[in-house]
């Protein structure tokens, strides 16, 4: 009789423990009840002991990087995005690598997940010198049978007359271009300045058969954006005037402008020179445009929109250090491409969001360091620390959070076990803002606005792969973080000055 009652016993425990395990898998930011995934693809980190040799090991999927070859490890500067045939053809200045003074190169994509490098480059700048020494930014337009590549030539030498002039390449497919020899565009007298005239930007009108181009340049010392009309087999071009400008006073120049149409909004959108990426709103095409505002932080910088026809999306570079170990900066030029998909409120405010493919192939649920799925730190004046997650080779973290008047909370990597060197990303609403902070939130990289209510409850989204991290407070503000060095460590949840409630937390790897 005791016997039975011991297997019994047994039997029970068995079950409880084969229920509690027991689940089915779903998608990053499912109510799924899914079993914790311990798949053998974990990196082990524990060998890369400095953030230098941890970049090396990363094998970026989803922020592509162009092959490193033997001479050094190349970048993404200025993605120019277009669309054909159900492929993104996403050109790009590449720089350092066996790129020639920043010449065009190619990478092409399906779904954002899995991309196609090109090795040689699309267009390349001039060996012998000349008006394209070097290439800057431009656009890909189809109009007809025919590809236009515009592109920026800027001089080998300051003993031209134009330091920029608009040119262009053609082809008969969308990764093949020749230069056409002799056709340009000058920025005009008006203008006053023959140096800052850059980033053509095309778009094709198939009812009037014309290609409108906007140029960034420069009146009078004021950052500016031109308009003009091409015929479509470009033999005729009009100047068409300022269609905006830097209202701020703060930029020498609008850089990689774009424009385009959402919902029955018109949108232009730019990055200031060495800012961050602005847009402005009309209700007609080309202007005239509300008063412009940040769209994103500091490290996601040069983005262009692009669409499928069911979607738009932005395709920037994510930022890099000049050296992965520094403490101080994240101001590199150049550095991955960053893709994340656009979304618009009511009101007609643009927000961004993670891409709805990227965050749909994280799968496999993580268990966290603590129990449950909730979390409640009610902190003093001190930072109060909460172990919870793990900082995987790539990761997605989604949640929410609820939080009463003057606390300040977010995700803290830890850099090199050292607290005074953890790195924040850190919610301030008494601010209006999420940052990314050094050393323990005394060294700010970078920001953005966010307008948050007390006891209001907001869901949240983390993606990261390798040192680069998105932190998304869901229809409300985007932030992209550059954080090396953290992988293979805890990440851990904190506050101070009040408290905050954390629920649902769950993490996925892809």
């Amino acid at each position: 009789m005791k016997t039975i009652k011991r297997s019994f016993i047994l039997l029970v425990i068995i079950c409880l423990l084969t229920s509690l395990m027991a689940g089915c898998k779903g998608g990053a930011g499912s109510s799924d009840t899914a079993a914790f995934a311990h798949p053998d693809y974990d990196k082990d980190f524990s060998e890369f002991r400095t953030p230098g040799s941890q970049e090396t090991a990363y094998d970026y999927q989803l922020f592509f990087l162009p092959e490193i070859d033997n001479l050094s490890q190349p970048y993404v500067g200025d993605p120019m995005p277009f669309y054909d045939n159900g492929v993104f053809y996403l050109y790009y200045l590449k720089e350092s690598g066996d790129s020639y003074n920043h010449s065009i190169y190619l990478t092409t994509t399906k779904d954002f997940l899995e991309f196609t490098e090109y090795d040689d480059p699309i267009v390349e700048a001039s060996r012998s010198g000349g008006q394209d020494g070097w290439t800057g930014t431009g656009s890909v337009v189809k109009a007809g049978d025919k590809y236009y590549l515009f592109y920026t030539g800027h001089a080998s030498s300051d003993t031209y007359e134009y330091m920029e002039k608009v040119m262009v390449a053609e082809g008969t497919s969308p990764d093949s271009f020749t230069k056409v020899e002799g056709w340009e565009i000058t920025p005009p007298a008006d203008l006053g300045q023959k140096r800052d005239f850059r980033d053509p930007q095309g778009y094709y009108d198939p009812e009037t058969n014309k290609i409108i181009l906007t140029i960034t340049a420069s009146q009078n010392g004021v950052a500016c954006i031109l308009k003009y009309t091409l015929s479509a087999d470009l033999k005729e071009s009009t100047y068409d005037g300022v269609i905006l400008k830097d209202p701020t006073g703060e930029f020498w120049n609008l850089e990689c402008t774009d424009t385009f149409k959402m919902g029955n909004k018109y949108y232009i959108t730019y990055s200031g020179q060495d800012d961050t990426l602005w847009y402005a709103v009309s209700d007609t095409p080309y202007g005239p445009y509300d008063e412009p505002r940040r769209l994103e932080g500091k490290l996601f910088y040069a983005a262009k929109h692009v669409e499928d026809g069911e979607n738009l999306y932005m395709v920037g570079w994510a930022r890099r250090s000049e050296s992965p170990s520094s403490m101080q900066e994240v101001s590199a030029w150049g550095g991955n491409m960053e893709i994340q998909q656009l979304g618009q409120k009511e009101n007609g405010d643009l927000i961004l969001k993670p891409v709805t493919k990227v965050q749909e192939a994280f799968v496999d649920r993580r268990e966290l360091a603590i129990k449950g799925t909730e979390l409640t730190i009610d902190a003093g004046s001190a930072i109060t620390y909460e172990e919870v997650f793990t900082a995987y080779e790539r990761f997605l973290i989604t949640g929410s959070f609820t939080f009463e008047q003057g606390a300040r909370f977010g995700l803290a990597f830890d850099f090199n076990n050292r607290q005074d060197k953890y790195k924040f990303i850190s919610i301030r609403p008494d601010e209006g803002k999420v940052a990314l902070y050094f050393n323990e939130g005394s060294t700010l990289i970078t920001e953005t606005a966010v307008n948050l209510e007390p006891g209001k409850t907001y869901t949240f989204t983390y993606l990261q792969e390798g040192s680069i991290g998105v932190f998304y407070i869901d229809g409300e503000a985007a932030l992209t973080a550059r954080i090396y060095g953290v992988s293979g460590k805890s990440i851990r949840l904190f506050a101070t000055q009040g408290k905050v409630e954390f629920r649902d937390l769950k993490e996925y790897t892809k």
